[in-house]
């Protein structure tokens, strides 16, 4: 089963495209960027900064999911400049201080921002009404 994920804790889609999806198990978040979800402006700063931004984006769609970061199993990052590596990997420790989800780290062409991150991560399993 598909489930489309939508929730005003996270930016608007910017364009064609759903937050994230609940299929078999997973949610699979659309790149986020440092979009304020209260303006759906950008948040412009730096990479620290857009990172800590995109992440917590990524955190409470993941959570609207049913989800979180501590669930990730992969991201995907997305960079500007890729020797901005050392500072986003900083702020990653931040969110990942152990055992840490796998991850893919591009540099590209980016409209205006300095990073974008997608994530892949496993839902939560619910407890059954037995196991209470």
């Amino acid at each position: 089963m598909r489930k489309v994920i939508r929730t005003a804790e996270g930016p608007r889609p910017l364009g064609v495209y759903s937050q994230a999806i609940v299929c078999d198990g997973f949610v699979f978040v659309a790149g986020q960027g440092p979009i304020n979800p209260s303006t759906n402006e950008t948040d412009l700063g730096d990479i620290r900064s857009e990172t800590r931004r995109a992440l917590r984006n990524i955190d409470a769609i993941l959570h609207a999911a049913g989800s979180s970061l501590q669930d990730a199993v992969r991201l995907g990052v997305f960079l500007a400049d890729l020797a901005d590596f050392p500072a986003m990997n900083e702020v990653f420790r931040e969110f990942f201080p152990e055992n840490p989800p796998a991850r893919t780290t591009v540099g590209c062409n980016l409209p205006g921002i300095k990073v974008e991150i997608d994530c892949i991560a496993r839902l939560r399993r619910r407890r059954s009404a037995k196991a209470r």
